[in-house]
């Protein structure tokens, strides 16, 4: 089969093009997915991206870093496939959920990069919420008769990365348009469609039959990230790197297992830490080692300050991952929240990817991308698809 161009838009530090460069044939030596352009208007994601992935391309001519509403569409030409997160923030249950949220609006960007490149395929992802938003209804409008996406047939499915083996359960949007032209030139006339879980939640034996075709694996532990990262001596800051894969410099490059790095505790929480059992949480602190907050509030935000279970998936790694006050963030069994480099495993980088940025910057761009591994379950997908059409 020919090979099959791809572009990423809003691509962040590159875990959607991560994974498709990931996915390959048996026996080939690299994917059947070529990359042929990017957009990404934070220069340090961007710098990121290119420093992994410039060899792809002539980065100065296909690495656009700026707005995307000041980009022209196509920005490449023609190309197979389009992929794009857009920013979520607007649509997040962690945020105020604004339907004017500006943010939510560049949404129709993407949108306008489709109509004006006619990709055989195209992949939205966003967090579960965005299938509840406005902008979806307008999303599937546009798909109707006289739409300016008339000619795709859309499919929407809300995918939890751990029902496909990722130690960690993210729900995420994924909408997947398929062109009419495809759906006719297939051997069942249809669009693509997601992937079937391979994995589920199986509480006991007995009950195995409740998943019968929901995936014939349970859901994958933590216990794999851990065990293999406390080998390593866990450091303070960074190394001091300087690089300018976009031509402004920057701290990097480092290496994932260079982001073994963690906040230096206070006493104060060092003896919370300490206090919060396995599976536990803030509940399991004593009021004068709780917040007032904390203590007035018994119920919901149970994962606030709770620790990770070793034979469980990690819950949403999100941008913040490093402080256990946002989220069930500490290490299952020392004291310590999770580090960059933890987090980077958990949403499946490898040893190997490249980061530009301090500290905060790369843990933004960790907990803002998808995870890589199901960027490639949805890759396959794509591929056995395009393949059945010739």
């Amino acid at each position: 089969m020919r090979t099959i161009s791809f572009m990423e838009l809003f691509a962040g530090c590159g875990g959607f093009s991560q994974g498709f460069l990931a996915f390959r044939l048996p026996g080939a030596a690299r994917s059947p997915f070529r990359l042929v352009g990017a957009i990404e208007s934070d220069n340090v994601a961007a710098a990121t991206f290119a420093s992994n992935f410039g060899k792809e391309f002539d980065t100065g001519k296909q690495m656009l870093v700026r707005d995307i509403e000041y980009c022209e569409a196509p920005a490449y030409g023609a190309v197979d496939v389009m992929l794009g997160g857009p920013p979520c923030q607007g649509f997040s249950g962690l945020g105020k959920r604004n339907v004017d949220d500006p943010r939510n609006k560049i949404l129709f960007e993407y949108l306008r990069f489709i109509q004006a490149g006619a990709p055989g395929i195209f992949v939205i992802e966003n967090v579960d919420r965005f299938m509840q938003s406005p902008e979806y209804t307008v999303l599937l409008e546009s798909t109707e008769r006289g739409g300016p996406l008339q000619d795709y047939v859309l499919e929407s499915q809300i995918m939890n990365a751990a029902d496909y083996g990722i130690p960690q359960t993210r729900r995420r949007a994924i909408i997947l348009g398929t062109h009419r032209d495809l759906i006719y030139s297939h051997p069942q006339s249809r669009p693509l469609k997601h992937p079937i879980p391979t994995h589920g939640k199986r509480v006991s034996s007995e009950m195995a039959s409740l998943f019968e075709g929901y995936g014939t694996s349970p859901w994958v532990s933590v216990s794999s990230i851990f065990k293999k990262t406390s080998y390593y001596p866990i450091k303070s800051e960074l190394p001091d790197y300087i690089c300018a894969p976009l031509g402004t410099q920057l701290p990097g490059t480092f290496k994932t297992r260079e982001l073994h790095v963690g906040r230096r505790a206070t006493a104060l929480s060092m003896e919370r830490y300490t206090l919060i059992p396995p599976g536990g949480n803030r509940h399991n602190l004593p009021p004068h080692l709780s917040t007032l907050n904390w203590v007035s509030f018994r119920h919901g935000a149970g994962d606030v300050f709770g620790r990770m279970a070793m034979d469980r998936p990690a819950v949403t790694i999100r941008t913040e991952f490093f402080k256990p006050e946002k989220g069930r963030y500490l290490h299952p069994w020392e004291h310590r929240p999770i580090t960059h480099y933890e987090a980077a495993l958990i949403q499946g980088f490898p040893d190997d990817f490249l980061w530009c940025g301090g500290k905060i910057q790369i843990a933004r761009q960790i907990g803002n991308a998808i995870p890589v591994q199901l960027s490639t379950v949805i890759a396959r997908e794509i591929y056995s698809y395009l393949r059945a059409v010739g």
